[in-house]
């Protein structure tokens, strides 16, 4: 009972021992897999890469056209929404004033809105107005003040255009409440559109609201304009219905998983050719700057189109034969490869199992078919020199008239080595040496207008984003009166600080430098008087820069409201994918923000972009202009070919005085234009055959090859003589196979030395022994 347990124990443990990846099959045969797969692979893909009439990068450059739209239209509505909020909240915290009053102050602070209009609630009867006429009478004014009677809401007018009414309460103790209403239209704040490019902005149903980049009617005079607008307007209504339907969908089912960049949903699309020439949309739903928050202008379902026209490049970038070729010679080394491991690998190790189990179970009248190579000949002569000595001869004698050991010329690394190089000769032409892409890639030039445009954008991003501080400032400063204690200031400036997140500090500073009430961090510059007519300054702080803005109080005479704005709100302003590096730099070429790591007051990285953001501030005609440039290899400062782009920050409000400029660049090998998406194709295809041949031989080596040469010495070991080591299989598998068996041979060679020992064993009769232990 005791012997069958230790049976079932053994095998128990031998199972255990088992290795999952073990054996010499299964790395040649995922070698196999593997090589036919990259094959398929590089025969399906090597050929398409230039098959694309208009480059990938195109398209994408116009979603993100689409996606700069949707979030200036966004923030714009949302900034419209607080502004008109906050500004009624800091009417009811003083005194009553008259509608007109409201209005007046609204006006002097805002310009943002077409028309405003205070109107009684209970009433309905209109007290003041400002601007265009409010479209009042599509309003129920009985229900506004219910719950979601504030929501914004949109307006369609008798002429087709559509206005976006905004709300917010006035109310004083013992006056009937009122009600504040602004008038906004539909349009992009500041999105650059360059000659070529129209943008749109469609409501749920896809009904085009409104539109930017179409010629008018006093702007068309000629057939052939009047023709190319139309066609542009049948265009975007077309596509609007098509984008708002793809807007719906759920973002996180649009995007690839762990995609950042744009929260919303967004795309693009490609038209028909018509006579060499593609139409290119791409759109974007207003989405918030938070993931999985809506805001008021989220919920109004508007998706944001843009259209340009792009010329086709029917030539292909390369034969689509290369990638069949590069597959038909990746078969022949792989085929080549494997047959060199399943003849001087596995074949002989299979040979060696047959052989060992053979002497183990007491077949000792053939000798030893032994392989000719490596490890497994060592082995074969091993087993050779056994069998005999199971047969009555002494390994004193055999060392005797056989000193060498049979060592094998080539071993089992070096043909591992050999399998090796012939799968490198394939890949490492791919990774290092062709298809590459040189100097003289053609990047299209819609790109390199791209990227002025949406700097351009983004420059007028950051001066709407200063004055719309410097306008909040002013509002703020326009309710502070002499009567207003520093508690009361003080109330002010925090319900300013928490609706807007771009100050680090607000306070109030007095003519004679003293500060009657702050919130937020300390002020950079304490004790420091107002500037006169600087309504934004630049201050170093250490190594940091700092960004003030003053805003008059009339109410105290020589005092401002100061808010010291967050460095890191400017630098979330620039960060927008499709634009590589973006730096915002002064009058002097310092660098004060980026969308990257920077050193802040550095000078750009190179004399190339320098000099272009030094051109681009010269003025031409009226003032400066926008450039941009395709920089190649032969700048001596630049390795690579780069698109580069410098807008000065042009335009009125307090950001004026700053004279800053936007620069950005970014390498053009990190765009999907075909000849480096060939590139990188090709290089792909290189490391998967090196990464394929570095996984199975790296297996194939540590699974058997090491063990072979481990058993390689111990089989040596007990052919001269040892028969104390006891020989334990690794793994259940060919290696362990023969393992197993030398160590059977093992213990009938122990008891065959008992046996003639005790002097009871003659030699005639040793064979019969052997065999029969060998069957036991």
């Amino acid at each position: 009972m005791s012997a069958s347990r230790t049976k079932r124990r053994q095998k128990v443990r031998r199972r255990a021992d088992m290795s999952l990846l073990g054996g010499i099959r299964p790395p040649i045969a995922a070698l196999s897999a593997l090589l036919l797969a990259l094959a398929a692979l590089t025969a399906f893909h090597l050929g398409k890469v230039g098959n694309e009439s208009v480059p990938e990068a195109v398209r994408t450059s116009q979603q993100y056209f689409a996606e700069d739209g949707a979030i200036a239209m966004r923030a714009s509505l949302d900034e419209s929404i607080t502004d008109l909020s906050r500004t009624a909240t800091l009417f009811n915290a003083g005194s009553p004033v008259s509608a007109d009053t409201v209005l007046d102050k609204l006006g002097n602070v805002y310009q943002k809105w077409r028309g405003t209009a205070v109107i009684e609630v209970k009433s309905g009867r209109l007290e003041a107005q400002r601007g265009e006429n409010v479209p009042l009478t599509a309003l129920d004014h009985t229900k506004l003040t219910e719950a979601g009677g504030l929501v914004p809401r949109m307006v369609r007018l008798e002429n087709g255009e559509t206005r976006l009414l905004t709300f917010a309460v006035l109310s004083w103790p013992g006056q009937p409440q009122k009600l504040l209403v602004a008038s906004s239209s539909l349009r992009f704040p500041g999105v650059s559109l360059g000659k070529f490019r129209a943008i749109a902005v469609a409501d749920a149903t896809g009904q085009i609201l409104s539109s930017d980049g179409l010629a008018n009617d006093e702007q068309i005079q000629s057939d052939d304009v009047k023709e190319e607008t139309e066609r542009a307007r049948k265009q975007l209504k077309k596509y609007a219905k098509i984008a708002a339907r793809k807007t719906k969908a759920n973002p996180l089912t649009t995007k690839e998983p762990g995609g950042g960049g744009f929260r919303g949903v967004s795309g693009s699309l490609l038209g028909p050719s018509d006579n060499g020439e593609r139409t290119v949309v791409g759109y974007a739903s207003l989405t918030g700057p938070e993931a999985g928050k809506g805001t008021a202008a989220t919920a109004l379902g508007l998706t944001v189109i843009s259209l340009v026209g792009v010329t086709e490049d029917p030539t292909a970038v390369v034969d689509p034969f290369f990638g069949i070729a590069a597959a038909a010679v990746l078969l022949v080394i792989g085929l080549l490869a494997v047959s060199l491991l399943i003849g001087t690998v596995q074949r002989p190790l299979l040979q060696l199992f047959l052989e060992s189990r053979r002497l183990s179970r007491g077949d000792l009248n053939r000798p030893v078919n032994r392989p000719k190579y490596g490890e497994a000949a060592r082995i074969g002569t091993a087993l050779e020199r056994l069998r005999r000595q199971l047969l009555g001869e002494s390994a004193e004698a055999q060392k005797a008239h056989h000193p060498g050991r049979g060592r094998g010329r080539i071993g089992a690394r070096a043909l591992l080595a050999a399998c090796g190089a012939l799968l490198l000769l394939w890949s490492a032409p791919l990774v290092l040496l062709l298809n590459r892409a040189g100097e003289s890639v053609p990047v299209p030039q819609t790109l390199v207008h791209d990227q002025r445009e949406r700097t351009d954008t983004m420059a007028d991003r950051v001066r709407r984003a200063l004055n719309e501080g410097h306008a909040d400032l002013t509002s703020v400063g326009s309710l502070i009166g002499p009567a207003t204690t520093p508690a009361e200031m003080t109330g002010i400036l925090e319900r300013t600080l928490t609706q807007h997140q771009r100050y680090e500090s607000l306070y109030v500073l007095q003519e004679n430098g003293t500060i009657t009430a702050r919130v937020g961090a300390a002020p950079r510059r304490p004790n420091a008087k107002a500037p006169v007519d600087e309504p934004v300054v630049l201050l170093e702080s250490g190594n940091a820069p700092v960004i003030i803005e003053f805003a008059a109080a009339p109410g105290l005479k020589g005092a401002s409201v100061v808010g010291e704005l967050r460095i890191d709100f400017l630098n979330s302003l620039l960060k927008r994918p499709g634009l590589g590096e973006i730096r915002v730099i002064d009058e002097k070429q310092r660098v004060i923000g980026g969308n990257n790591g920077y050193l802040a007051f550095q000078q750009l990285p190179n004399e190339s972009m320098r000099a272009l953001a030094a051109g681009a501030n010269q003025k031409v005609g009226k003032g400066p202009r926008p450039s941009s440039v395709l920089l190649r290899g032969e700048h001596d400062d630049v390795a690579d070919i780069t698109i580069a782009a410098a807008v000065p920050m042009a335009g009125g409000g307090a950001a004026k005085p700053l004279a800053w400029t936007v620069v950005s660049w970014q390498p053009a090998k990190g765009l999907a234009i075909p000849e480096y998406n060939l590139q990188n194709r090709t290089v792909l295809a290189g490391l998967l055959g090196l990464t394929a041949a570095l996984v199975c031989l790296g297996w194939l080596h540590i699974v058997v090859i090491r063990a072979l040469r481990d058993l390689a010495k111990r089989a040596e070991a007990l052919a001269d003589g040892d028969r104390r080591t006891v020989l334990y299989p690794r793994h259940h598998d060919e290696v362990g196979a023969v393992t197993r068996s030398l160590e059977v041979v093992r213990q009938q060679l122990q008891e065959l030395r008992r046996r003639e020992a005790s002097g009871t064993t003659t030699t005639a009769g040793r064979t019969g022994q052997a065999a029969q232990a060998g069957r036991n």
